[in-house]
């Protein structure tokens, strides 16, 4: 189903709380507002927990949101490894609980929808809708067409060791500056959430740790193949694309996912909750708030 997008004024800045949590051997700078069932907010490359800026102030209106840098993102810890979709997952589940949550939403965008897709695998009770959005499951089939000319250039120069963070070190604004445009079809961000991205990955290390996503993918792309053989994706799922990702992701989840919609946002980047937000929300809230019809046993 493809969907309008309208372009729209940023919404006003949601009240959020920054909060440092303990979770599997690392610290996660977690921003947090409203109250309301749990949504957790998963991002992706080259972003922090503010990719969702435009919004938490609506969703946090009916949600209580809770909206980390991922494990060696932005100010959370920029660990030595762990860097695979397993270990991510297991991040999150770990910060729901430090946080005494027993039930979330979980939606993820980009590197952040593969531990949210194994999260909500392995923890139906705990994931009760998945969100997923512009990205691949690993090696999954259903990706043909937008792989037909080979994964995005910077996989291979992300996924070489060591590479990538000399060659970019004094340059970090350049190159995140140009996914940041690509990501919005050419119409870039607000200043104040480029400068907050540059910052965060200003840095040799802090490239090492964005960089340890994509040398991790093997990994990952084995750990997301042993959960699809072993089970069936049984959480409501809904999954968004846009440019350049579009229907691949619905295609690789429709074989084995028990409960899915799908959604392509027209005239939207990469960065959808930066470029349209207007159009996510027009999405998110109305399938956040569905509950899951009960089954009313037939009288005898």
């Amino acid at each position: 189903m493809s969907v309008s997008a309208p372009l729209s004024a940023a919404p006003e800045p949601a009240r959020v709380e920054l909060r440092r949590v303990a979770t599997n051997g690392i610290e996660l700078n977690v921003a947090i507002a409203g109250e309301g069932p749990v949504v957790l907010l998963l991002h992706g490359f080259p972003h922090t927990w503010r990719l969702w800026t435009d919004v938490i102030g609506e969703l946090a209106g009916r949600h209580r949101v809770i909206a980390p840098d991922l494990r060696g993102f932005g100010a959370s810890t920029r660990a030595a490894a762990g860097y695979d979709a397993c270990s991510l997952a297991v991040d999150a589940e770990g910060l729901l609980d430090a946080l005494g949550e027993t039930s979330a939403a979980v939606v993820g965008i980009d590197a952040g929808t593969p531990p949210a897709f194994l999260l909500a695998m392995r923890r139906p009770g705990l994931v009760r809708r998945l969100v997923v959005m512009e990205s691949l499951l690993g090696r999954l089939p259903g990706a043909e067409a937008f792989l037909a000319n080979g994964a995005p250039w910077w996989f291979g120069f992300h996924a070489e060791p060591g590479l990538a963070e000399v060659v970019l070190s004094g340059h970090e604004a350049e190159y995140i500056n140009w996914f940041l445009d690509s990501g919005t079809l050419g119409r870039s961000v607000r200043p104040g959430i480029r400068d907050a991205f540059v910052s965060a990955y200003a840095g040799s290390e802090a490239l090492r740790c964005a960089f340890s996503y994509y040398r991790a993918l093997p990994t990952s792309a084995q750990q997301i193949q042993e959960a699809v053989d072993s089970g069936r994706l049984t959480v409501p799922t809904m999954a968004v694309g846009a440019r350049p990702v579009g229907t691949a992701l619905e295609r690789q989840l429709r074989p084995f996912a028990d409960d899915l919609v799908g959604h392509v946002i027209e005239d939207c980047g990469h960065i959808i909750p930066l470029d349209r937000p207007r159009a996510l929300l027009d999405l998110l809230l109305p399938f956040l708030a569905e509950r899951a019809q009960e089954t009313i046993p037939e009288s005898s």
